[in-house]
């Protein structure tokens, strides 16, 4: 596989783990708030934004599919990661979900900028891959600043979670690019 298919399958793979994950955390938010907490406005929004990433992640499906593109292998572990991660913030309360809703989107919101970079830059005819990369980057910050509006901050001990978060994303982004 020469350079570009390579970076580009990884953008594919990585970026369809990320939006499987983000809706593997928003669905444990929701499965704790139903079971705990009842709080039906943020449930509804949890909701709002688990379905623009059920949109990305068709996208990203569709692009496996399409370029021939390996999923990761870690897809399971990801997904019980991701779900725990959703529950266990949303045990600790509407702040702990919406900062880890907003370390999220923030390290994803980062990701696909430098993704958007390297297409404009390196590869100039995947102008629709670029746009979908463009609209999804703004959802996600669209989700950081609800997030934000919600409670999220990283005051005091929320400091260490969100360093915890953010570092686990990172984590999982380098990994899932190749494996």
């Amino acid at each position: 596989m020469d350079k570009k298919n390579e970076q580009i399958a990884e953008m594919i793979r990585v970026n369809h783990a990320g939006e499987r994950g983000a809706i593997k955390i928003y669905e444990g938010q929701l499965k704790a708030l139903q079971l705990f907490n009842k709080d039906p406005e943020l449930q509804n929004t949890i909701k709002d934004m688990r379905d623009h990433e059920l949109e990305h992640l068709e996208f990203f499906e569709n692009q496996i599919i399409e370029r021939k593109v390996r999923p990761t292998a870690l897809l399971p572990l990801w997904d019980v990661l991701g779900t725990a991660l959703g529950f266990g913030t949303a045990l600790l309360g509407k702040k702990a979900t919406a900062l880890c809703t907003s370390a999220v989107e923030e390290v994803i919101g980062g990701h696909y900028e430098e993704q958007i970079d390297i297409l404009s830059k390196e590869y100039k005819e995947e102008k629709k891959l670029k746009e979908k990369f463009i609209k999804f980057r703004e959802e996600e910050l669209e989700h950081k600043n609800t997030a934000e509006s919600l409670g999220a901050n990283n005051d005091g001990l929320y400091s260490i979670l969100d360093i915890l978060i953010k570092s686990s994303s990172k984590l999982a982004i380098s990994i899932s690019k190749k494996y």
